[in-house]
């Protein structure tokens, strides 16, 4: 069965836990985006059908980066490699030769399961980041999770046109 997003109650009596809520929304999305690449060849996954280039494998491989900078880095305070630069800071969305979709997909898979590990390990959702970025704001873990939702929700948008694109596939 797939994951849905977090029922809305028919009768509030108290609050929805903020967590958990936030993490259940965050975690369909990361769902949803595994979701738009299953059944496709390598080939169609990694196709450009817009002009920005962007192909679906290249969304998944993305965001696995963006997890893995706003938890680990951000709330962590780890520092890691990245492919993208000045003159090409485009690179986390390019399909490099020999990558596939199941080892796109894992990797993406496992920067989710690090990013709940983080969020389960932290205080509470005012939690602030231990990476100091010059010029930018401390985030707390309550901005990450609400962005991340943004984020990986934007993104699935993206996936939807492109897979519709390539096979007449819509929805979730």
């Amino acid at each position: 069965m797939p994951i849905q997003p977090p029922p809305l109650p028919d009768d509030v009596t108290e609050p929805e836990p903020e967590k958990e809520t936030l993490e259940g929304f965050l975690d369909y999305y990361r769902a949803v985006i595994v979701r738009k690449v299953a059944g496709l060849s390598l080939e169609d996954a990694s196709r450009p059908l817009v002009s920005s280039g962007t192909s679906l494998l290249g969304v998944v491989k993305h965001l696995g980066y963006v997890e893995r900078g706003w938890f680990q880095s951000g709330i962590e305070g780890k520092s890691f490699e990245v492919p993208w630069t000045d003159e090409d800071p485009d690179a986390d969305f390019r399909i490099e030769p020999g990558e596939t979709i199941e080892g796109v997909v894992a990797w993406y898979r496992e920067q989710c399961a690090l990013a709940r590990e983080v969020v389960a390990a932290a205080p509470d959702l005012d939690a602030l980041e231990q990476r100091i970025r010059e010029g930018r704001p401390r985030r707390s873990l309550r901005w990450i999770l609400v962005h991340m939702i943004e984020e990986t929700a934007r993104h699935a948008g993206h996936m939807d046109i492109i897979r519709e694109q390539i096979d007449g596939a819509v929805g979730d």
